[in-house]
């Protein structure tokens, strides 16, 4: 089971509450990062976004942008209510509360001290590696019976094709009796894995092959 720390941000940027907002700003543009976690005597106390540093700046060529930054510190406009999540905690917790909280980020806090950050960015990162969408392939799109162990019998098909399953999740169902298997399969052509299942009485209703240099075949059936 893949954890926070699987996927955290270890090495992270951070700032103190009289951190200057221009020092603050400078480093969200030195560093391309979005998000800054403001520790206190090793402590997490706030988080500032480059949102929030925009918000305060006037805009560009008034001539007040570095006088306006330069007297506002980060304890001024620094989120204080934050939502934390422990390197222990699963992927789908920290998941779930990215997407309930429309947050970009959350920071990695263990007994109140910040030991990393986990972004939307790394969440889709861990997504491509859980499905295996790297390099070449292909994906199959089989509906099958929403009942037990048909998951089990669609592998086992292809398992009898002698081909790898990189990756594999269960999408949306079309029908409340039926759901989607979507399987990322080690080659470049599905195609005699299509004709099995088909040929087992499973629907396949699609078929996509992606090759070394990124082209992609879609083929809806």
């Amino acid at each position: 089971m893949l954890r926070v720390r699987d996927a955290m941000t270890r090495e992270v940027v951070t700032v103190e509450p009289e951190t200057g907002a221009a020092r603050a700003w400078g480093l969200c543009r030195e560093k391309n990062i979005r998000h800054l976690p403001v520790v206190e005597g090793g402590r997490l106390v706030g988080l500032v976004s480059d949102r929030d540093l925009r918000d305060i700046s006037p805009p560009r060529g008034t001539g007040d942008q570095e006088n306006t930054l330069g007297w506002v510190r980060v304890r001024d406009i620094m989120s204080t209510d934050l939502v934390t999540v422990h390197p222990l905690d699963t992927i789908e917790h920290a998941a779930r509360d990215i997407h309930a909280h429309r947050f970009n980020c959350l920071p990695v806090v263990t007994d109140g001290e910040l030991v990393g950050i986990i972004t939307s960015s790394d969440m889709t990162r861990i997504l491509i590696e859980l499905i295996g969408a790297q390099g070449s392939g292909s994906w199959i799109e089989v509906e099958v019976p929403n009942e037990p162990g048909m998951l089990a019998e669609v592998t086992d098909v292809i398992r009898d094709c002698h081909v790898n399953i990189a990756g594999v999740f269960l999408g949306p169902a079309s029908r409340a009796a039926y759901r989607a298997i979507v399987l990322r399969l080690e080659t470049t052509d599905p195609s005699a894995i299509a004709e099995s299942l088909t040929a087992a009485g499973y629907v396949v209703t699609s078929t996509e092959s992606t090759s070394p240099s990124g082209g992609r075949y879609l083929e809806r059936r």
